[in-house]
């Protein structure tokens, strides 16, 4: 059976040479073209071995219907964002399918404004992807230029935001591993900026990843590894286009995505006041340490841009996504590993702390999180909403699928569960959360359970 083709507000994605086809990407350069009114496009990729063939499509497709285009090659998506803005473009395209697997591949469109396109902006680029492709005469086509000197542009952004001098002065040893993706470059330049020790595994960018491409804790045994080998300070993982984080502690243990947010947030509030925005799978840590430091707490949809657009109308000092998505505003509304990387050298820097003391003070919860295929025909809508009749009496919130946070319910009592379909796979995803593994695992079960027996 085909590979299904996933169309949201996280762009298209797909499984090269089944759902995504030479075809589909004449089609969305052709529109994206008209979406941008002909101007100036930049163009970023990972390093995934069928990005450069879809890289050229995508070019020849927006030149030939009169786009200029800049390749930028193999960055991470933060620099295509931060870069569609220095450069003052019509838009961006990023061709990444990020945590998936090595056969997928997609794109993501950016807007003028360095953010993905809001769930409004990308509907209307979907719709002109029904009309046929149109290109210009030969004397209209546009220009390519290429640029590979973007790196100095997006590390001077976090340098500016970070104190530089006391992460120096510490010459922390950092453990990288890019996943041979696109921070594979780019993350090691930052980090000898700062006057880290580096030791670099899977920093080769050829897109062939050593492990699964998600930084998940089962994924960083290596990572683990060579940091307690090589006795370093910390460990830092990154996805393949390096828009998220994972770190590992000094003793090499994984301290989990989810708290990847929570330390970035408990360092910028200690500096300053402000509002906090996460979506409605991120861990309850941040909430906590909102609530510490008595600061406005909001919770978004998943997917970046509506954190983004949620952060921006609260006008958030920091925020971001449970998958280590951190998003600072002060270096560019998008998610960024580089930003994270710097915001923690610099709490560890100046708490002069090693890192898994530092944890220990933070909010400690357990998660548990999977996905769930469904059988075709399944009106998952309905199945909501008997749940929610079920828990009626619980606090609930149904902007993105279910989030049921369980106040009263006697073995859920003070943990909660997120049920959607995903933005980016075809698979439902449960997420539960509580103050212990054995209650965490139970709400997680008593929903997969549900789900399953559809």
């Amino acid at each position: 059976m085909k590979s299904p083709l996933m169309k949201s507000v996280s762009g298209i994605r797909g499984i090269v040479g089944e759902s995504f086809t030479p075809d589909l990407l004449s089609s969305a350069a052709s529109a994206f073209s008209r979406y941008v009114n002909y101007g100036a496009v930049v163009v970023g990729r990972d390093s995934r071995p069928t990005g450069e063939s879809v890289s050229m499509n995508i070019i020849s497709s927006l030149l030939l219907a009169g786009c200029n285009v800049i390749d930028i090659g193999i960055v991470p998506t933060p620099t295509v964002e931060i870069m569609v803005k220095e450069l003052k473009a019509a838009g961006g395209i990023v061709i990444s399918a990020s945590h998936n697997p090595v056969e997928w591949n997609a794109l993501k469109f950016i807007n003028s404004s360095g953010t993905f396109l809001t769930s409004r902006e990308i509907n209307k680029l979907f719709k002109l992807m029904e009309s046929s492709s149109a290109f210009k005469k030969w004397d209209r086509v546009g220009k390519l230029a290429k640029n590979q000197n973007v790196e100095d542009i997006h590390i001077k952004k976090v340098l500016d935001c970070i104190n530089i001098k006391k992460i120096q002065k510490r010459k922390i040893h950092v453990v990288l591993d890019s996943v041979n993706g696109a921070g594979s470059l780019i993350t090691p330049n930052l980090l000898n900026r700062l006057n880290c020790k580096v030791t670099t595994i899977n920093c080769k960018p050829d897109g062939l990843f050593p492990r699964g491409a998600e930084p998940l804790p089962e994924n960083l045994s290596q990572l683990s590894e060579t940091v307690i080998k090589n006795r370093a300070d910390i460990g830092f993982a990154q996805d393949p286009d390096a828009d998220r984080l994972a770190v590992v502690d000094e003793n090499g243990r994984p301290i989990g995505e989810e708290y990847t947010i929570a330390l970035v947030t408990e360092h910028i509030l200690s500096k300053k006041k402000g509002s906090v925005v996460v979506n409605l799978s991120t861990t309850k840590a941040v909430e906590d340490i909102a609530l510490k430091f008595k600061v406005p707490f909001f919770r978004a949809r998943v997917g970046e841009i509506n954190v983004v657009e949620e952060m921006m109308k609260r006008g958030a000092v920091i925020g971001g996504e449970g998958n280590g998505g951190v998003i600072s505003p002060e270096i560019h509304p998008g998610r960024d590993s580089l930003a994270g990387i710097g915001y923690i050298l610099e709490m560890v820097s100046e708490r002069d702390k090693k890192l898994s003391d530092i944890v220990k003070e933070l909010p400690a919860y357990y998660m548990k999180k999977g996905k769930v295929s469904l059988k075709q025909g399944i009106d998952m809508d309905s199945v909501l909403a008997n749940i929610k009749q079920q828990f009626k009496h619980e606090k609930i919130s149904h902007i993105d699928g279910l989030r049921i946070d369980f106040n009263k319910h006697r073995e859920f009592k003070n943990g909660w569960v997120h049920l959607r379909s995903s933005n980016t796979e075809p698979v439902f995803r449960i997420i539960a959360e509580s103050a212990s593994i054995k209650e965490s695992e139970l709400i997680y079960n008593y929903f997969a359970g549900i789900i399953k027996g559809l």
